[in-house]
């Protein structure tokens, strides 16, 4: 049977990629399609990490293709490439850095710093080289939920600091340079400068995604963040309470002020499952995460449940991506994780490092 790679192109374009609802010939992933007497190959390039949903990918796309086979073994390749996309207007690329995430929330107390460190683990777990910066000057809390408290980042002659990795994740923290019980009694513009420092003297390694976890509020470090550093996007993190809802709406409005995009919301502490009885019960509300999306028109990335063993997992400096890869709430993580970095896919790429500078001088 002649086989023509016209018909294998419209045996494929209506395969649909779940995680973005559209199918992969719009984003035009499905590369390198070829026909041969024994083999029908081609290659699938995701824009954002999947590497949970390779093998789903592959058997969606052989099953296509199957009835073209006629004796042809077929050969699909899955992969993902994760480029620098567009931040604010003016702001240049960091250093060893595709993309920068915010997460942050109105105020404190949300889950936004375990959002963040599992957010960062999760998409490390899906395959991207990711990092993770602790912005809370004031109350760093990533050494000890990311398992290494007790360490200190190498110093590079003439260069900066090297990350602490660990769980696969590149780290930066104030709180790895100063001692657990010191009361940082800074001002505003001082905790400002000591932010763009850990980013910039920080020898980040080749990042497809930095996590940011900011500090509750919409103060100093956030404005010098939103205007001084190329954020790709920002998370918002909030629970059902309206009393958190009310903060992050401000949150929302400061982000679209300095023109940062908001990918979505995360709300923590959704549901409460009583592990004796089974009984399920909203206890700080229900709806409101959701509602306030509705509101802004913009897309609840999920919900997560208030459970003992994700505050646990943190304080014991093994996050539940660490600590249970294969449970639902890493699960949970994962496709929060997912959503973000096809949100991140979406948007316009940053093609500034292709241009070439131009420098004007005495000749």
């Amino acid at each position: 049977m002649t086989v023509t790679e016209t018909q294998l192109q419209d045996s494929v374009a209506g395969l649909i990629d779940s995680n973005t609802g559209k199918p992969y010939s719009a984003a035009k992933a499905i590369r390198k399609l070829s026909v041969s007497d024994d083999c029908i190959s081609l290659a699938v390039v995701l824009s954002y990490p999947a590497q949970s949903q390779f093998e789903a990918i592959r058997a969606q796309f052989s099953d296509a293709l199957q009835p073209f086979a006629q004796g042809r073994r077929i050969e699909i390749a899955v992969s993902s490439q994760i480029v620098s996309h567009a931040a604010q207007r003016g702001v240049p690329l960091l250093n060893g850095v595709k993309n920068i995430i915010v997460v942050a929330s109105g105020k404190g107390g949300v889950g936004k710093s375990t959002t963040a460190v599992n957010l960062a683990l999760a998409l490390s777990a899906e395959g991207a080289r990711v990092g993770l910066l602790d912005a809370d000057i004031y109350g760093p809390s990533q050494p000890l939920m990311m398992g290494v408290a007790d360490a200190k980042p190498e110093v590079i002659e003439g260069k900066g600091l090297k990350p602490v990795e660990n769980y696969g994740v590149q780290t930066m923290s104030i709180g790895y340079l100063v001692d657990t019980d010191q009361a940082m009694v800074w001002r505003g513009p001082m905790v400002s400068q000591a932010l763009q420092q850990l980013l910039s003297d920080t020898q980040w390694d080749n990042l497809d995604y930095l996590v940011v976890d900011m500090p509750p509020g919409t103060g100093d470090i956030q404005l010098t963040l939103s205007q001084k550093v190329p954020v790709t996007g920002a998370i918002i993190v909030t629970t059902p309470q309206d009393i958190a809802l009310l903060d992050a709406r401000k949150g929302y409005t400061m982000f679209e002020k300095v023109g940062v995009p908001v990918l979505g919301l995360v709300e923590n502490m959704a549901i409460h499952i009583c592990s004796n009885c089974g009984h399920a019960e909203h206890i700080f509300g229900e709806g409101g995460a959701a509602k306030m999306g509705a509101d802004f028109g913009i897309e609840l990335l999920g919900s997560l449940p208030l459970d003992i063993s994700i505050r646990a997992a943190v304080d014991a400096g093994k996050p539940t991506l660490a600590a249970e890869p294969d449970s639902a709430i890493a699960a949970t993580y994962k496709a929060i994780a997912r959503k973000v970095a096809v949100k991140i896919g979406e948007k316009a790429q940053d093609f500034s490092g292709r241009f070439p500078k131009i420098v004007i001088q005495n000749s």
